[in-house]
């Protein structure tokens, strides 16, 4: 083996040792990494949701019939749906949609009760503010859903009526969600948000280690010593390992007590798969801080390097299947976007390391390759 890549223990652990003094003393850093990953597990978990609840809704009745006033019931009754204003004209109308103050508005026409109990067919209308296109889509379909149903309904009492039974459906649907039986957006973003969260603290904790050096003018200091930058490297990432294991630990105690997301899969395999993602972010830090100058450079380029691409490419929070053909290729190279798979199937499927292998491979390769890249770039600064 080559000397360079040789380890000093004794060296290695010195280097440790004054790492772990720097950051007890720094207040600032603790920060870091303990009470904000804990911050900003919070805001997200609470405020990124996919769920679709309480629409505010406008709702213009002209007919003013029992047959009307069943179906704006149904919209009422409906945990999708809240009725916040009912209008007489269609300015009213929109200008609620206008303002805001609603996102849909149902208008049902004077003869709506007329031609329901005449059992002639009739329109109902859906004003909706389509600037969201997204939970447009969803609103909508949950008001045809209900207009369907309430339709369907209306049939059966009309054959009911003719023939004295009520028809049988030619088809029924049993709907049954595995995995995420309540259909519950936060147990599946809260581990894909754990995996975000670690990345961008862990890179940037480490991404000031060595700019800090510079800064400070210390590193000057380290480099008049024997210790080689394969032992340095590691000394410096052997105390930020130990906080990022901390903070998953914490991560994963608030996901299961805060946002009563269960885990379904093996703990081991949990925290053995996190401690190779960690190992990897960590040296992509290092790796970053070997590059930088300043710990302001560093820290930006830390933060466009990680957060920026787990967020958006990792299959966090947009499905890597309806992206270009070209950002699909290049998520492969997104290490958080194994990471994400990989939470996502031990909290949800309780999936073993028998269906998980490949990812967990990538995130070894991408570990050993960042920590590399670390040793040998400091290498070349140290020189």
């Amino acid at each position: 083996m080559s000397r360079r890549w040789t380890i000093n223990l004794r060296r290695l652990v010195a280097v440790a040792k004054k790492e772990f003094i720097h950051v007890l003393r720094d207040p600032r850093a603790l920060g870091i990494a303990i009470v904000l990953p804990m911050i900003m597990l919070m805001i997200f978990g609470y405020a990124l949701t996919l769920d679709l609840d309480r629409v505010p809704l406008a709702v213009w009745d002209q007919s003013r019939t029992p047959q009307s006033r069943e179906l704006v019931h149904r919209f009422e009754g409906s945990r999708y749906f809240s009725v916040v204003t009912r209008s007489g004209n269609y300015q009213e109308v929109e200008e609620a949609i206008e303002h805001g103050r609603v996102l849909m508005a149902l208008v049902l026409p004077v003869d709506f009760g007329k031609q329901v109990a005449s059992e002639r067919p009739t329109t109902v209308q859906v004003l909706a503010d389509g600037s969201d296109a997204n939970t447009t889509t969803l609103a909508l379909g949950y008001a045809e859903t209900i207009v369907r149903t309430y339709s369907q309904e209306i049939l059966v009492r009309k054959v009911q009526g003719r023939t004295g039974s009520a028809p049988a459906l030619p088809m029924e649907l049993r709907p049954r969600a595995w995995f995420n039986t309540d259909m519950e957006s936060k147990i599946f973003i809260v581990p894909g948000l754990i995996a975000v969260i670690m990345m961008l603290i862990t890179a940037l904790l480490t991404s000031l280690t060595v700019a800090r050096e510079w800064e400070t003018g210390t590193m000057e200091q380290l480099i008049s010593t024997p210790v080689r930058s394969s032992e340095l490297i590691l000394g410096k990432l052997a105390p930020y390992f130990v906080i990022g294991m901390v903070d998953m630990l914490l991560s994963v105690l608030a996901g299961r007590f805060l946002f009563d997301v269960p885990i379904r899969g093996n703990l081991l395999l949990l925290f053995t798969v996190s401690a190779i993602y960690l190992v990897g972010a960590l040296s992509l830090g290092i790796f970053i801080s070997t590059k930088a100058k300043t710990q302001l450079l560093a820290s930006q380029a830390a933060f466009v390097a990680t957060f920026l691409p787990a967020f958006l490419l990792s299959g966090f929070m947009f499905d890597i299947g309806n992206m270009p053909k070209t950002l699909q290729v290049v998520t492969y190279f997104i290490p958080a976007r194994y990471f994400v798979t990989i939470l996502r199937s031990l909290y949800l499927k309780g999936t073993g390391l028998a269906q998980l292998w490949p990812e967990c491979l990538l995130m070894v390769a991408f570990g050993a390759l960042m920590l590399l890249l670390a040793i040998r770039s400091f290498k070349k600064r140290f020189a």
